[in-house]
């Protein structure tokens, strides 16, 4: 069940069309997903909660690698989707290759555009387009000292710490 929740984007589009004709509401964020933790569980189930169904979009390996450096990803995209997928609160997994999802947002036309508190809502990239089609853009809370590099620092020997 999980990997047919992992669709290219043509596909996804027709899906969402259908599923939007019947009265959904489309949550969509995006991020790279490198090593899944408690604050990107939290984060999802939160931002599922904000409408019918949930459109998890993941940078693509090389993508990553052009934002966080030539040592990440930490797990390949396949793995990433893949386990993003078994997540009862995400609905679809689809991956791009630029740095940003802004041609994703284009095509895809959520009605709620949702990401980590970290970022500040002017800069979220694609609000402009989310907003111009009458849906809205929403933060949901950091989790302080959940982050996928702090996970990497204790994992690599920066301490036991308990955050």
């Amino acid at each position: 069940m999980s990997k047919e929740k992992i669709r290219p984007l043509e596909a996804l589009r027709a899906e969402l069309a259908l599923r939007r004709a019947e009265g959904a509401r489309i949550v969509f964020t995006n991020g790279c997903f490198d090593l899944l933790h408690v604050g990107h569980v939290r984060y999802l189930r939160q931002a599922r909660r904000m409408g019918d169904l949930l459109v998890v979009a993941i940078n693509s390996d090389a993508s990553i690698r052009r934002l966080k450096g030539p040592s990440r990803p930490v797990q390949p995209e396949r793995d990433r989707a893949e386990i993003l997928a078994a997540m009862e609160c995400v609905d679809y997994v689809v991956s791009f290759d630029q740095d940003t999802p802004l041609a994703l947002i284009e095509r895809l036309r959520p009605d709620v555009l949702v990401k980590g508190g970290d970022w500040p809502v002017e800069r979220i990239v694609g609000r402009e387009v989310v907003e111009r089609s009458g849906g809205r853009v929403a933060t949901i809370p950091y989790l302080e000292g959940a982050s996928t590099s702090t996970l990497i620092e204790r994992i690599c020997g920066g301490g036991t710490k308990e955050t």
